[in-house]
């Protein structure tokens, strides 16, 4: 589980974020949705420690993040696993180079247990036969197949995933969500999905976080956001006739 605790952040004379605090469970997919510009990245950014907060505090299993000495810090970010928006792999190393990566920075085992593990979290994401090749051999859904491998090689604790659908085809992207759902349940991790796909949002969030203008505007569950009277979030979520659509044909079940 990760906490954050009336946490505030500026740079400068610009406030991105005031008083934010939230829980994010083990086990589940949460979500943080808002519109762009409203300190999505910004918050995740604090919660990892790439930002340090002017107040409040991150808690990790109930200890403070920032109070933690460095090596403690050093075993958190050990634990965490990054999917970027863009997969981020690295175009000179193929595809068990690239799963392969985190071991040969963080971990002392030997070349053939980083490849056996290597090997053990591509087939999770069912991804084989495909060690030799490199990232532009792959496709947008295979690249971010090959991205969630390696950030669950370190035995992941926390995942945080960036925008994981940005790119991918609609069928595809169901695949990626469901696939992250699996693997959160699976090997029951913290994750934390910052994204603005609605459909992601409907079909995995299970503790979504609404931020707006730099504060909590609004956190719940699916059920919970389509019978929202929020207006910020409804003008937010309900900004496509589909998923305008959506909400009229729940009503009209009731």
């Amino acid at each position: 589980m990760i906490q954050v605790e009336g946490l505030s952040k500026r740079f400068g004379d610009v406030q991105v974020l005031t008083d934010i605090t939230a829980t994010f469970n083990k086990g589940k997919v949460n979500q943080i949705i808002g519109m762009s510009g409203s300190g999505k990245s910004v918050l995740a950014k604090c919660i990892v420690g790439l930002h340090k907060p002017e107040e409040g505090r991150v808690l990790y299993e109930g200890q403070s993040f920032h109070d933690m000495d460095r090596d403690e810090k050093r075993q958190i970010r050990q634990e965490i696993g990054m999917l970027f928006q863009g997969s981020a792999l690295f175009d000179s190393l193929t595809v068990l180079e690239n799963v392969m990566f985190p071991l040969s920075m963080f971990s002392k085992m030997s070349r053939s247990d980083m490849q056996d593990r290597a090997h053990e979290v591509l087939t999770r994401v069912n991804i084989v036969d495909k060690d030799g090749l490199y990232p532009a051999a792959l496709s947008g859904g295979m690249q971010k197949r090959v991205g969630i491998a390696r950030a669950i090689v370190m035995n992941t604790q926390y995942l945080f995933c960036d925008e994981p659908n940005s790119g991918l085809d609609p069928q595809t992207s169901i695949l990626i969500d469901e696939l992250i759902k699996e693997i959160t349940e699976e090997f029951n991790t913290t994750t934390i999905v910052i994204t603005h796909d609605m459909n992601s949002v409907m079909e995995t969030g299970e503790n979504i976080l609404f931020i707006h203008q730099g504060r909590k505007w609004w956190q719940g569950d699916r059920e919970q956001l389509l019978n929202s009277d929020n207006v910020e979030l409804n003008e937010f979520i309900f900004a496509s006739s589909l998923m305008r659509a959506v909400k009229k044909a729940m009503k009209n079940e009731r």
